[in-house]
């Protein structure tokens, strides 16, 4: 591919690239967003340029048990692996995390996926989008499971890697404390080049599955529903995703919107929002709809698409400004090239959005996720669903707790009980003994102190 007019930094990237076997297409999708860089692309989405979105509930539709059945018996699951929980502290894939029972994210995904196959008659592969840095821990726990694999799919394909740049002159960054963090992965919306370039499209087609449900490994709320493989299926949309109501704790995130040029559907993340719209991007009577990305694919429509497109399909760029060490401030600041996998939802044409419940949105990016979903507030039932006993509780926990390993030092004996919870909030460091139950809304303050087995706290 032609890179007149660029500077070094894309020859240089290109060359690192190549000298580590990167996939040619990788490279040239890179090179692709590399030149929308250069020439001083944002991806910024200005309010002025969208419009609120409504959309239909799957509560309010009709989808028979047959048509659902069928759905999901030419259906196929994509989960993506390739996250290392590095905000927790963690060097493994997050989804080695234990939830309960001696039981992690990925004993939970691959037991829905085994029960599901046994209630409808359905193959239902299950595939994982691995990093580089999570394949071989995954396929260790995944290797439990004989009968996980379906004959003629692989478990697993890999994400690609791209050189994160310094962020004075975009060339691609040295540190040799560790080369590895010289390295980052392109966000999920690589997946669309992840598939093209591994065959997986075409070999999905020629096994007999027609629609792919993709979401992350760590919403284990993302169980590929029947109910919704039957309405996709019967839709016509070539592409769709399941969005929740926003509620306070998700003001800083990302939105659905109407863009008023064309009346594509878009997908507004925090990181494209300009800092004059950060009061509308919180405004939840405006813009009410938030992405789960959990995502509803017709495989023929993805195939044509990155056909017509010479296999890039020209995401919305995300400029992620960090440092090379993520855990050291002062180490060289740096520019990662990211693509969202949910925005190709401005791709295509008729693409849709659904509401679904909350109980489908259940992720896991903070220690104060994982108290809630260890504690009683959800239950595991034989299907291995997650159903809420109530509502959610809002949970806040001090800083001393936001890595996992001090986090599994102050609840040695297990959540506490958070049935009854309202909010919960932790200021200073506490150690918790067994059988500790929440009722309504408490704060917990204090530098340090241990709240005894069997203590119930109270507002």
């Amino acid at each position: 591919m032609n890179d007149a007019g660029s500077g070094p930094g894309l020859r240089l990237a290109r060359e690192k690239m190549a000298a580590a076997d990167v996939e040619p297409l990788a490279v040239d999708v890179f090179a692709h967003y590399f030149r929308l860089l250069e020439r001083g692309e944002t991806g910024m989405i200005p309010e002025s340029t969208i419009e609120p979105l409504a959309m239909p509930s799957i509560d309010d539709l009709e989808v028979s048990d047959e048509d659902g059945a069928q759905a999901l018996r030419v259906t196929a699951v994509i989960k993506l692996n390739g996250g290392l929980g590095t905000s927790m502290g963690m060097e493994r894939a997050k989804s080695l995390l234990c939830v309960r029972r001696g039981l992690s994210f990925l004993d939970i995904i691959a037991r829905q996926v085994l029960h599901l196959r046994q209630e409808h008659g359905a193959r239902l592969p299950i595939l994982f989008m691995n990093s580089f840095r999570t394949s071989a821990d995954t396929r260790a726990v995944l290797a439990r499971y004989d009968d996980l694999a379906v004959d003629g799919l692989p478990l697993e394909f890999l994400q690609n890697k791209e050189p994160k740049l310094r962020a004075d002159d975009l060339t691609p960054v040295t540190w040799t404390k560790d080369p590895s963090l010289e390295w980052c992965p392109p966000g999920h919306g690589d997946i669309y080049t992840a598939m093209t370039a591994t065959g997986l499209i075409d070999q999905l087609l020629e096994a007999g599955f027609s629609q792919l449900f993709i979401s992350n490994s760590d919403n284990l709320g993302a169980v590929p529903d029947a109910k919704l493989a039957g309405w996709f299926a019967g839709s016509g949309s070539p592409f769709a995703i399941e969005a929740v109501r926003r509620t306070a704790s998700d003001r800083k995130g990302g939105h659905f919107a109407t863009r008023k040029s064309d009346g594509r559907i878009v997908l507004r993340e925090t990181a494209q929002t300009l800092p004059e719209d950060k009061e509308a991007l919180g405004d939840l009577t405006r813009h009410q709809f938030m992405s789960t990305n959990n995502i509803w694919i017709n495989l023929v429509a993805l195939r044509d698409e990155l056909a017509s497109r010479d296999g890039i399909l020209g995401l919305p760029l995300i400029r992620n400004t960090k440092t090379v060490d993520p855990a050291d401030p002062s180490s060289t600041p740096v520019v990662q090239i990211e693509s969202a996998m949910g925005a190709a939802i401005e791709i295509f044409a008729g693409a849709a959005t659904i509401e679904v419940p909350r109980s489908r949105y259940v992720p896991v990016k903070t220690t104060n996720d994982l108290l809630v979903l260890r504690s009683d507030v959800y239950e595991i039932g034989p299907d291995f669903v997650l159903d809420a006993a109530g509502v959610v509780p809002f949970v806040d926990l001090d800083g001393v707790y936001a890595l996992v390993a001090d986090f599994d030092k102050r609840f040695k004996s297990g959540a506490p009980s958070l049935r009854d919870a309202e909010s919960f909030v932790v200021t200073g460091d506490w150690d918790f003994g067994e059988n500790v139950k929440v009722v309504g809304s408490v704060k917990l303050s204090g530098e340090r102190g241990r709240i005894d087995s069997g203590t119930v706290l109270t507002d």
